[in-house]
């Protein structure tokens, strides 16, 4: 997968939004333009949790609860990592939950890598009428690659093809479902 958000690079990403914080911003916007506009669609907005860091988070989360933007739905990669090193030792987050809640969001916590998980999340966020939904999704990165597992420098490189083809059989090993469309 490429870096930042790209319109037309991937499927179902409707916006640009190179610069951190930035997409949940837009996100926000679309949201209120649809309520606006009696528009009956969802906007959803993927973030990482060092992006969290960024005064326009927490701006444009205050707006979205002010607005109660329920047809928002939020999804934070909880990881504990960033760039330069471990969140909790750049700029502490935690209670993140206890933030959002505090500007009226409805939050859920789960575990990100549990599928059943985040399908369940997504269908009770669409359930709340009165609020947007933030689901904090607690995830491990480069999860079962021990090499790799929980490091923070992997947060910006990509594998070469030797370092993915062994990483690749390493999860297999482990009874990964990794198919050859995947590779």
């Amino acid at each position: 997968m490429q870096g930042h958000p790209h319109r037309g690079a991937l499927l179902g990403i409707e916006i640009t939004s190179g610069p951190l914080g930035s997409g949940f911003g837009q996100a926000i916007g679309i949201a209120y333009a649809a309520r606006m506009d009696n528009k009956k669609f969802r906007t959803y907005v993927f973030m990482g949790d060092g992006e969290q860091d960024c005064g326009i988070i927490w701006e444009s989360a205050m707006f979205a609860g002010k607005n109660k933007l329920s047809n928002l739905t939020g999804i934070i990669d909880r990881n504990n990592i960033q760039i330069d090193g471990m969140t909790e030792d750049i700029m502490p987050l935690e209670s993140l939950r206890a933030k959002y809640e505090a500007f009226n969001w409805h939050v859920l916590e789960i575990d990100g890598h549990n599928f059943e998980e985040i399908v369940n999340a997504v269908e009770e966020a669409k359930a709340i009428y009165e609020k947007p939904t933030m689901i904090i999704a607690h995830t491990i990165p480069g999860k079962g690659i021990k090499e790799i597992e929980f490091d923070y420098k992997w947060h910006g490189i990509p594998p070469n093809k030797e370092q993915a083809a062994k990483f690749l059989d390493e999860l297999r090993t482990l009874g990964g479902k990794i198919t050859s469309e995947h590779q």
